[in-house]
């Protein structure tokens, strides 16, 4: 009998989840991971500096989606999970620090009381939180609606655009004007469908005014690894090559061909092989699905329609006596827009104190910091060289921050298409999408379908590979 054959086009953390749900199956196929870049991993990878192993990614996940956490332990790496070490943060408004009081749900307030508490909004601010929980504004939202509009018609422009989008907008590098709410924050759509008070409608189930979302419940906020996330991927495919799982690095796919005859309907067609397979996984970028499967279904032709915004990460390291951080949290977070004494507008968004968050960054002589430049429509970064652009975040950090002085090193790690910009209607594109792929035999899978975490990538990676066995037969 004919072994079944799966190709999984992409080798970054969805990619890489999938061929490790494929190879669990009591008799895996034969499984071959095929990867444009020169490394495994995608938005996912570590490097030395300051004299220890940091992320150029994401620096950690949501411990409370379970589908990253379940993948390290049965990659028996669960000694090497790491718990975030702080919480909250700040956000800087009319030049000064103010710290995110409790009750705030991905940036938006649940009370009047919240807002009240950050004295660094306006009394426009606060009427209009007053407002929302006494006389709501009325919104149809329809099959969606952006972010941006909910909130602005909710709230008002100035807790839409000075409180909401830095941690909304900055998670997904976009605007929250372009982005929909349905895709990216269904309990906020939800809470607008129903009507009434948006802040009321964002409450946990028998809450009061003040009680924050997350304080009830157990365990971490927060996971991240010994050695980084960035090594998660790396482990996998070491252990997806032990299972006798093929990986192939610097090969692009070029096409994705029907078989006219033989015993696979498949073949993935790279410049010098062809792999004959019986389905496939597609882990690309959106147009990179576009381009090898449009022009059999206009369904997967719109595809190419996602954009990917770029940004950059800007990691310094300081001696202690050189900087002063804020006495609490993580982080801070910078509007959009923000005037600086410079020329133009701030361009970092986002500050993240590295070794405040995880024990394993911590030193006693230094300090780590991560400065986030750029947004969807933000792409100064672009045009600096390192050097300049290192420079330019160290001014801005030493007006941010109480004191910040020149710092000992820095690295800046660009991603040039980093996050697919999910705007409105993305979720019935992708389920048109979805139908269209599942018809021929192929399932989609990443960053630009089902979330751009880190557990939602790995989720949807094992989502393709369990569609794809069902697809095979028993096994």
């Amino acid at each position: 009998m004919t072994r079944s054959s799966v190709v999984v086009v992409g080798g970054g953390i969805a990619g890489l989840a999938a061929a490790w749900e494929l190879s669990r199956a009591t008799e895996p196929p034969r499984i071959e991971v095929i990867e444009a870049s020169s490394r495994v991993g995608g938005l996912l990878a570590t490097t030395s500096f300051a004299g220890r192993e940091i992320d150029l990614g994401a620096d950690g996940y949501l411990a409370r989606r379970h589908e990253a956490t379940a993948l390290v332990t049965e990659l028996g790496l669960a000694d090497q999970l790491e718990a975030v070490d702080a919480s909250g943060a700040s956000i800087w408004l009319r030049g000064a620090l103010y710290e995110i009081p409790a009750g705030v749900v991905l940036g938006v307030p649940t009370s009047f009381d919240t807002v009240r508490a950050v004295a660094g909004l306006s009394r426009h601010a606060r009427w209009a939180a007053w407002r929302d929980e006494h006389f709501p504004r009325a919104l149809d939202v329809g099959d969606d609606i952006t972010i941006g509009e909910i909130v602005r018609t909710k709230l008002g422009a100035e807790l839409a655009y000075r409180f909401v989008e830095p941690m909304v907008g900055g998670i997904q590098a976009g605007r929250i004007d372009d982005l929909s709410a349905k895709s990216i924050f269904p309990d906020l759509y939800e809470a607008a469908r129903r009507g009434g008070s948006l802040m009321k409608g964002l409450r946990p189930a028998r809450s009061g005014p003040g009680h924050s979302p997350t304080a009830a419940s157990p365990g971490p906020l927060f996971y991240s690894l010994a050695e980084g996330v960035g090594s998660l991927p790396m482990q996998l495919a070491r252990q997806l090559r032990e299972r006798g799982v093929f990986i192939r690095e610097s090969v692009a796919v070029t096409a994705l061909r029907r078989s006219g005859s033989g015993d696979y309907p498949w073949e993935v067609d790279t410049a010098s092989t062809t792999t004959p397979a019986d389905a496939v996984v597609l882990a690309a970028p959106a147009p990179v699905a576009a381009r090898l499967l449009g022009e059999m279904d206009p369904a997967l032709a719109a595809l190419g329609a996602v954009t990917y915004a770029g940004a950059a990460m800007v990691t310094l390291s300081y001696s202690r006596d050189e900087l002063t951080l804020p006495a609490h949290g993580t982080g801070v977070l910078i509007p959009l827009g923000t005037p600086w004494r410079g020329e133009g507008t701030l361009m970092v968004t986002a500050i993240t104190f590295l070794d405040r968050k995880w024990p394993h960054l911590r030193r006693d002589d230094d300090v780590l910091v991560r400065a986030h430049v750029g947004r969807s429509d933000d792409d100064r970064w672009a045009s600096l060289s390192d050097d300049e652009l290192s420079a330019r975040v160290a001014t801005e950090l030493a007006v941010v921050l109480a004191r910040a002085g020149a710092p000992r090193d820095a690295i800046v790690q660009r991603w040039p298409k980093g996050l697919p910009q999910y705007r409105v209607d993305h979720e019935a594109m992708v389920g048109g999408a979805r139908g269209a792929a599942a018809a021929l035999g192929v399932a989609l899978a990443g960053g630009a379908y089902d979330g751009v975490g880190v557990p939602a990538s790995i989720g949807s990676g094992r989502r393709a590979a369990g569609e794809v066995l069902k697809l095979l037969g028993p096994t």
